[in-house]
């Protein structure tokens, strides 16, 4: 298991930003061998999003490591029939086409399944494969609006605030991730592969909680309240005397005393209202200016020396400079450092969770467009005379 637990598995990820590609990057880092397929001209989309470097896309380089990379149109019959034999091989098709697209192209599950009938395949969509809204154009801040995230997220008197982040769909593609392994599991039992239909929404309304439920037996909708919570007090960011922040929780009851013992009000610990964590809430003013003011007069590393003495929860509001300088991130390999051709290393975030016996790992970086086009042919028996012909027509790259 040098390459992780999923070494053997083979995944096609024919998939566009954001969610699909981050769903197989975490199959790629647990070992399965991911085959990466764009558009032989215009490529995914991904090269384009986040800040690049001499022209070197660099999201590209960690959202697509360990994968290789296929020029592959699938909108034309030859592409479409190269796909098919590709899909012989796998195990895993992630998409993330509009409703109908793989039909249209005469590559769709039914097909799929004719031709390997084990091959789990995931369809990630904005608002699932049916219902009023499958047909629209999905992207991650439409969920992020509609999931009531936007609604909850800002200062009380402020407008709904969207993330500066892809949140719904890095949400989605951890969901997929999962997903998928359901599946795979599933086809252990039945010998059959699963159509998994995933979308942005779902995985988002979950992470927002139980609003629709609170709204059902109570006829309450949450509201906005800045960077309080309406479960807990205090709660919430504070500037230090360096002009830095921290932030602090109190969601256990022990905590929220010691806090308040630090920072010389113990007094409150004696309030009725003081025992749960929904009151302490109404008192927010109060604790909040309690805290606040104790926080005002010390430096960000005062602070956190006070509160990890006395067993409080606290931590810095961090920036990317902080993150990757921060010793219990570097120390514990939360962030790795992976060669490149491009760029020389790249420091990108590490495999996701740690499994001693069966160690994931990041093989290589993202690659070019095309750059194992020709392997891979080879590969399904695809000999250099077809390929040199399908690249001057752009049915490849």
């Amino acid at each position: 298991m040098e390459d992780g637990p999923l070494t053997g598995l083979r995944v096609i990820d024919v998939s566009t930003i954001l969610a699909g590609p981050l769903c197989c990057q975490i199959l790629g880092d647990q070992g399965a061998e991911v085959v990466k397929v764009e558009h032989p001209v215009a490529g995914d989309g991904m090269r384009g999003h986040g800040p690049s470097k001499d022209g070197v896309p660099l999201w590209w380089k960690e959202i697509s490591r360990n994968k290789r990379t296929i020029g592959l149109s699938l909108s034309v019959p030859e592409g479409a029939q190269l796909f098919l034999e590709l899909a012989k091989t796998a195990d895993v098709v992630v998409e993330n086409f509009r409703p109908g697209t793989l039909e249209r192209w005469g590559v769709g599950p039914e097909t799929l399944h004719e031709i390997n009938p084990r091959l789990v395949i995931v369809r990630i969509t904005g608002f699932g494969q049916e219902g009023p809204y499958a047909a629209r154009p999905g992207f991650g801040t439409l969920a992020e609006a509609m999931s009531g995230f936007a609604h909850l997220t800002g200062e009380a008197d402020g407008p709904p605030t969207l993330p500066a982040f892809g949140l719904a769909d890095s949400i989605c593609g951890i969901a997929a991730s999962s997903a998928t392994m359901m599946a795979l599991w599933a086809r252990e039992r039945t010998g059959r592969g699963e159509v998994v239909d995933i979308n942005l929404l779902e995985p988002i309304m979950t992470a927002v909680g139980p609003h629709a439920t609170v709204y059902d037996q109570l006829g309450v909708i949450g509201r906005r309240q800045g960077n309080r919570s309406g479960n807990n007090s205090p709660r919430n960011t504070y500037r230090c005397k360096d002009g830095s922040w921290v932030a602090i929780s109190t969601s256990a009851q022990s905590i929220a005393e010691r806090v308040m013992t630090l920072v010389g009000h113990p007094e409150v610990i004696t309030e009725p209202w003081f025992a749960s964590g929904r009151q302490r809430a109404a008192h927010a003013d109060l604790l909040d200016a309690h805290v606040g003011g104790w926080i005002a007069e010390r430096t960000r590393e005062e602070v956190m020396a006070e509160f990890e003495r006395v067993g409080a929860a606290a931590a810095p509001v961090y920036d990317a400079r902080d993150l990757a300088e921060d010793p219990h991130v570097t120390g514990t390999g939360m962030l790795t450092r992976v060669p490149d051709e491009d760029l020389g290393s790249v420091l990108m975030h590490n495999v996701m969770w740690r499994m001693p016996g069966a160690p994931g790992r990041v093989r290589f970086t993202g690659r070019p467009l095309g750059a194992d086009t020709d392997e891979i042919l080879r590969e399904l028996g695809v000999d250099a005379a077809t390929t040199a012909d399908l690249r001057v027509r752009k049915v490849i790259a």
